[in-house]
């Protein structure tokens, strides 16, 4: 009996000090939302920035490196729709970093249009950037779970902005559809609201003969925590400055 009363406190003393859960992140996936077909045979997406020191080391704790996430976002969002011609997509900056106790953020991403005789024919950017009071615990779960949001935050803003500036610049570079695109698969839980990317009023439109792409319903995000929001209508949704 004694020997059990001995071993009690010495269990409670092991359970207290075990380390708490890993804490794991969601890969953050925008393939759900509508693609914009752009009326080029090609999309090239490229990344031109180079980050400090300090960018490079917050990315290495950031689940989702913010450089990474965005141009796996361009591949998927930018697509050609067949016509002559050329779309280079250009990611100059993408970063998260901790500036003096505040994380700061910025995604700026241009587009160059070219006819198919190498001609530039087109040009828009889109920019975006957020931030956020840094952790004040050691825990480096709080570090990378600060970073994460800010990614996502970045991101959310930049569909919206990206989307907004080509409709805004471009729109006689995208191919409409009559009241939507294919969207492929359903978003993952926290997603953003996606929307058919439908013609604005005046833009004349193919016939569901002849559009390259399919029309099916648009996922909802039922998540009242993310921002939802109209592909085209602007980023006033999220309070972004055009």
């Amino acid at each position: 009996m004694k020997k059990l009363v001995f071993a009690l406190p010495l269990l409670a003393l092991a359970s207290c000090g075990a380390p708490p859960p890993v804490q794991t992140f969601q890969p953050l996936d925008y393939s759900y939302l509508p693609p914009i077909l752009l009326k080029v045979s090609q999309v090239n997406v490229a990344n031109d920035y180079v980050p400090t020191p300090s960018q490079v080391q917050a990315a290495g704790l950031d689940p989702a490196p913010p450089a990474d996430t965005l141009m796996a976002m361009l591949r998927s969002r930018l697509q050609p729709a067949g016509q002559p011609g050329t779309a280079t997509v250009t990611v100059q900056n993408a970063y998260v970093d901790n500036v003096n106790g505040n994380l700061v953020g910025a995604m700026t991403v241009d587009l160059n249009l070219a006819s198919a005789d190498g001609r530039s024919t087109g040009f828009t950017e889109a920019s975006v950037s957020a931030s956020q009071t840094a952790p004040t615990s050691s825990n480096p779960d709080d570090t990378r779970a600060a970073l994460y949001a800010l990614t996502k935050q970045l991101m959310t803003q930049m569909n919206v902005q990206l989307q907004y500036q080509i409709q805004k610049n471009l729109p006689s570079w995208v191919s409409w559809t009559n009241s939507g695109v294919n969207i492929g698969a359903a978003p993952a839980a926290g997603g953003i609201q996606a929307a058919p990317l439908a013609a604005p009023p005046g833009v004349a439109v193919p016939s569901a003969a002849t559009s390259p792409a399919a029309t099916v319903a648009a996922p909802q995000n039922s998540n009242a925590g993310v921002p939802g929001y109209l592909p085209g209508a602007g980023p006033a949704a999220l309070g972004s400055t055009p």
